[in-house]
């Protein structure tokens, strides 16, 4: 029996480190082709000389720049109008009465098993009546209130005790006084666990933001990398996955750095 339970240990751990290697090797490959100049993209010489040309050359080659530029403020946008939305619902959904209540959460919660590709066409319509298309806010707009988002911080604020709630109206504190002096701070690590989880999605979303822009003026960095990458003229796989690793290296430095304090949000956040 102790050897049945050794040999299954190794099992699970020679098949965990299987998938990492597997994870990683295309990782590898690109951080070895973009430090090392073209003729080395498919020879894997210890000796091979280390350059930064290719990070110098795709960032000439295409506006990134502009790019991070538009990112930045689609997905603060998109961050701050999910927190001041999502905490307004999920506070009126749990802590007050109202007529509809359990038939509106529920339509909440429907959200969540609707994918956001299935109303990319009502979307573009919408978006298109209002005037938008090929703007910044027209990618945000159908992201703004998250089902995810409203759930998660509902839950969130159940676990508030209500003797707080009740003491800080005895104080004399309004209704939106009590959500921002009791409930906003006790649901910090879930604030920080939704804001990681949104941000990453947004910077990395691609269908959406590649049907409504048109312009480098509205690109962003996912989109201006496929446009980039799929340029006919000859660009060598190096400076390719140059501009890759420019475009992803934000969200996996701030990974690598937060790592400890994402894992402990989200089991303090309760997320399974």
């Amino acid at each position: 029996m102790n050897g049945r339970f050794r040999f299954d240990v190794w099992l699970n751990g020679a098949a965990a480190w299987l998938l990492a290697l597997l994870w990683v090797l295309p990782l590898f490959y690109a951080i070895w082709t973009a430090i090392h100049p073209a003729e080395f993209e498919a020879r894997f010489v210890l000796t091979a000389p280390l350059t930064l040309e290719n990070f110098r050359s795709a960032w000439g080659a295409a506006p990134f720049a502009r790019y991070f530029l538009n990112t930045f403020i689609l997905v603060t946008m998109i961050l701050i109008c999910q927190f001041v939305l999502c905490t307004l619902a999920a506070y009126a959904f749990a802590r007050f009465q109202f007529p509809g209540r359990s038939i509106l959460f529920s339509l909440v919660l429907l959200q969540l098993l609707v994918m956001p590709d299935i109303l990319i066409v009502e979307n573009y319509k919408t978006i298109r009546a209002l005037g938008l298309v090929d703007t910044i806010p027209a990618i945000a707009l159908p992201y703004i209130a998250s089902g995810f988002g409203i759930f998660l911080l509902r839950q969130t604020f159940m676990t508030v005790p209500r003797e707080l709630d009740e003491a800080a109206r005895i104080e004399g504190a309004s209704p939106l006084g009590v959500l921002w002096r009791v409930y906003v701070p006790l649901a910090k690590p879930t604030y920080l666990a939704y804001g990681l989880v949104s941000v990453s999605h947004h910077w990395n979303n691609f269908l959406w933001p590649l049907i409504i822009t048109n312009s480098v003026e509205t690109r962003p960095v996912t989109v201006g990398l496929s446009i980039f990458s799929a340029i006919d003229s000859g660009i060598e796989w190096s400076v390719i996955n140059a501009a890759t690793l420019m475009t992803s290296g934000p969200l996996l430095i701030a990974f690598l750095l937060f790592q400890r304090q994402f894992v402990q949000s989200f089991m303090r956040a309760g997320i399974k």
